[in-house]
């Protein structure tokens, strides 16, 4: 499984970007989203900007993650879980189509 990690951008050089996320920078392909620009958020998977992120959404997906991390490590209470998850506090995560069909359809593994 894939993670998608946000970055910032701090600056554009080409069709590359170098970008920063919880201290670390980054060179970054920015091929599939050529309308970024320096500030803006862009979601990275192995070395490539996949699509342009608003801050909130930024924020949200790094809390979530940073939430796994201390669930992995053994450092989470519940409220530590549902401030990492707290855009789930309204709805039920829900699962993407392809992975709702299969579920529907029985299955229960990968």
């Amino acid at each position: 499984m894939c993670l998608g990690l946000p970055m910032r951008i701090e600056e554009v050089d080409g069709s590359f970007a170098l970008c920063r996320a919880e201290g670390a920078r980054e060179r970054v392909d920015l091929a599939l989203v050529p309308e970024a620009r320096a500030g803006d958020h862009v979601l990275v998977f192995q070395g490539t900007a996949r699509r342009l992120l608003d801050a909130d959404e930024a924020r949200l997906i790094t809390d979530a993650l940073a939430g796994v991390a201390a669930i992995m490590a053994g450092e989470a209470d519940a409220a530590a879980i549902d401030r990492a998850f707290a855009d789930l506090a309204d709805r039920e995560p829900t699962l993407p189509p392809h992975l709702a069909a299969a579920y529907a359809a029985g299955r229960k593994e990968a």
